[in-house]
């Protein structure tokens, strides 16, 4: 499969396009590879050099993340920009990026694959942001302290950047919003949830929580975005055929 063949397909089946006007990265491809075949693929949360490097190793022809190089109105190639860059085309690997798309999709996302995994019913869109819904609420199988809750999602209660144990002793109805949503929790509070989940956590958002009774994980930024591109490589072995590997650098924020 070339490299414009494999972007077609994502971006049908990531709906790329729909989020033009709401995401800030340069989803799709962000730099090319030589016109040859794409067989491997190895996928990761983050684009820097490092993940760059790691997929060279395995011989990945093209590393697909949810955070890439390019974001906003553009940069100068230089500095660790340039170092970042110079480290894919010296390899000849491209690099494909897709940030809120693999947040809100339905089956691959990052939030529906953690509602998944939680085995949540009456599931329901849920986070807006920027006129958009990315994350996913619905109804726990039976209640869950929030520690059992994160035992399902992460097999630990360590490494949490934060717990608000201000609701409930036990979660019935749990949101989700993936990466940087803390301020999301308010969406959370009026729609009467147990436990809002998310990776960023923020002080300003501490009282308004003790005070309206809810409990609030703080998960991780990193730990709630491997979720999509670990989905996605899966994806690709099953549908395209090709060869993937998860590059696990995890940051601890």
């Amino acid at each position: 499969m070339k490299l414009r063949e494999l972007d077609a397909y994502l971006r049908t089946l990531l709906r790329i396009d729909d989020y033009t006007r709401t995401d800030s990265s340069w989803n799709g491809i962000q730099i090319e590879c030589s016109d040859k075949e794409i067989t491997r693929v190895a996928v990761a949360v983050d684009a820097a050099a490092e993940t760059a490097a790691r997929a060279a190793a395995w011989g990945a022809d093209l590393l697909f993340v949810h955070h890439g190089l390019f974001w906003g109105t553009g940069k100068a190639v230089t500095g660790v920009h340039y170092r970042r860059i110079r480290e894919f085309l010296n390899t000849d690997i491209a690099l494909y990026a897709a940030h809120l798309p693999l947040d809100a999709h339905e089956q691959l996302g990052n939030n529906a694959q953690m509602a998944e995994r939680l085995g949540l019913s009456d599931r329901r869109p849920f986070g807006e942001y920027k006129g958009t819904t990315i994350g996913w609420a619905g109804t726990l199988p039976k209640p869950m302290t929030s520690g059992e809750v994160a035992q399902t999602l992460f097999g630990t209660t360590d490494d949490l950047l934060g717990l608000l144990p201000f609701g409930p002793d036990r979660n019935a109805r749990v949101g989700i919003v993936s990466g940087g949503a803390p301020h999301e929790v308010e969406q959370a509070i009026d729609t009467g949830l147990d436990l809002y989940l998310t990776g960023d956590a923020s002080h300003t958002i501490y009282h308004h929580c003790l005070e309206a009774g809810i409990n609030v994980m703080f998960a991780g930024h990193y730990r709630t975005e491997t979720w999509g591109v670990r989905a996605v490589a899966e994806r690709l072995g099953e549908e395209l055929g090709l060869e993937t590997t998860f590059v696990d650098l995890p940051t601890g924020l």
